[in-house]
């Protein structure tokens, strides 16, 4: 879908004299390596794996994003819901001094999608915060990252890419590590409980 609507605005923008065929033609060149990168991300699991089973006890889960990446966050927290029953909710990091940061202790794991984006600095800064109320945190970083493994002991690393295609690369580890939760806590990944499809149920 983000791959689709991404098309329709070069599409738009370009028929509309907004953006320029060699722009354009850029763009779509990085949407290209995108499934190798995402088969990258399939190929090597173990990392991921081996954070579900260290966390695979929590009985609450926070989730940070920003920009584009907040929903990126929010759909994180709602497969770790859906599929291994832990309480998971996710905010815009920015957000995160009005309310969830009075939630931080040392029993609280703390995931934070960190790539490299136009608010980087800023979200370093918020996950500072979290580390100085002892939070545990786990961050989602762009490959060859040299300033989040100075302080955040818990790193999932992503391949580069542009920063509007970063919730299609991002939103991969979130959803394979909700699956290894669910399937370390015994779980049916493929039946929810309770769960029914919104376009069957009204």
């Amino acid at each position: 879908m983000l791959t689709a609507i991404t098309l329709l605005a070069l599409f738009l923008g370009k028929i509309r004299g907004a953006l320029t065929s060699d722009f354009v033609k850029e763009i779509i060149h990085e949407l290209k390596k995108l499934p190798q990168d995402i088969e990258k991300l399939l190929a090597d699991t173990e990392s991921i794996r081996q954070l579900a089973k260290k966390f695979q006890g929590a009985r609450n889960f926070l989730f940070l994003g920003r920009g584009i990446n907040f929903p990126t966050a929010l759909e994180g927290a709602l497969k770790l819901k859906e599929i291994s029953y832990i309480h998971a909710e996710a905010y815009a990091a920015g957000e995160m001094k009005h309310g969830p940061i009075a939630l931080i202790d040392k029993d609280l794991p703390v995931l934070a999608i960190s790539t490299r984006s136009e608010t980087y600095d800023k979200l370093i800064s918020n996950l500072k915060e979290v580390q100085a109320r002892s939070g545990i945190l786990i961050a989602l970083a762009t490959e060859g990252d040299e300033i989040l493994k100075t302080f955040v002991e818990n790193v999932i690393y992503v391949p580069k890419c542009l920063e509007i295609f970063s919730p299609i690369l991002n939103i991969v580890p979130l959803q394979l590590f909700s699956y290894f939760v669910a399937d370390f806590r015994g779980l049916d990944v493929d039946q929810p409980r309770n769960l029914a499809k919104s376009v069957t149920v009204e």
